[in-house]
């Protein structure tokens, strides 16, 4: 019974709720930081995002570029061999006259699919080119990259064909033409 009356009349046994204001206010400036960093973040996101698509298309312009480099130092080579091992070829004596039209036939037309590709790549990369992407841009080029290696493999293989038949004639001359003192 002391307890009892010890006890205030309203009282229970959990007490009264309190509440502490300044949890509160900590709470919610904790919401409105948080808040801030959750928009800045989303900014960062965006930003970051739009820096990745900035690399991804200079990438594929670089990947163009070098496509295209490759292909001009292949069309500089082809230049090259027609200039100089060509003229060897259609010079040497060991040629036959009806010979130099299928020398010269064979070497023509890796010259004229060379200048083809390059005006197909002048036009892929001057015009939109049917709204291409640059991947798609970048890919076209590749495979014109790998057809160019391809007509200097071509070339290098002819001029070498070309070359062994000059060496072999010439051996069978020397054999044919040598003197004999035994």
């Amino acid at each position: 019974m002391t307890t009892a009356l010890l006890l205030p009349s309203g009282a229970t046994a959990q007490g009264m709720p309190v509440y502490d204001n300044t949890n509160f206010i900590s709470l919610v400036k904790q919401l409105l930081e948080s808040g801030k960093q959750t928009a800045e973040m989303i900014k960062s996101v965006k930003f970051l995002k739009d820096a990745k698509e900035a690399i991804e298309k200079v990438s594929s312009v670089v990947q163009q570029l070098r496509a295209v480099e490759e292909i001009a130092q292949n069309n500089q080579r082809l230049i090259n061999v027609m200039q100089n091992d060509l003229q060897d070829i259609l010079n040497s004596p060991y040629i036959k006259p009806e010979e130099i039209d299928k020398v010269m036939g064979s070497f023509e037309t890796i010259v004229q699919n060379s200048l083809d590709t390059v005006d197909f790549i002048d036009e892929v990369l001057s015009s939109d080119y049917l709204k291409m992407s640059d991947a798609e841009r970048a890919e076209i080029l590749k495979a014109k990259e790998l057809e160019s290696k391809q007509m200097v493999s071509n070339i290098t293989t002819k001029t070498k064909r070309y070359r062994d038949i000059i060496s072999f004639r010439k051996m069978q001359d020397k054999v044919n033409n040598r003197e004999t003192e035994y």
